[in-house]
């Protein structure tokens, strides 16, 4: 079994797991850290020890959080650093999180590829002349 923790700055890690569910439905092994202003990396890491605890402390943790270098993932690395089965992936987004929830139970480094490779797969660059390029017609077979 493993857990994910989205942990972002502000409500940002509420809000896109509650617009997951909004697609998915409810999963029981993701929770959310917020941090909010003025906290420390100790107060953050604490709240991702008692969201581990709440997830029945699965072998396996992965954070998703929305920063590098920022307060959630400082406090992430602190526990990956004590866990060889805790990963992080930053740039958390609305499909990677949506891939992950119907992931199956794999070593954390394949969590981690799956977990980047859905992410990348949601970011699609759409411009004024590709949307309005003309379709190509499939020629047919005759």
């Amino acid at each position: 079994m493993f857990g994910i923790i989205v942990g972002t700055h502000g409500i940002f890690s509420t809000e896109i797991v509650k617009s997951c569910e909004m697609i998915c439905g409810k999963k029981d092994f993701v929770k959310t850290v917020t941090f909010v202003q003025g906290e420390s990396v100790d107060k953050i890491a604490e709240k991702y020890q008692a969201a581990i605890n709440e997830l029945g402390n699965p072998e396996k943790v992965l954070f998703l959080n929305d920063l590098r270098g920022g307060s959630p993932y400082n406090a992430a690395c602190k526990l990956v650093k004590k866990n060889p089965q805790y990963g992080i992936v930053t740039g958390v987004n609305l499909p990677m999180l949506i891939s992950m929830v119907y992931e199956d139970d794999a070593d954390i480094k394949t969590l981690i590829e799956k977990a980047i490779f859905g992410g990348s797969e949601g970011m699609y660059p759409a411009t004024y002349e590709s949307l309005n390029a003309p379709e190509e017609i499939a020629e047919s077979d005759e």
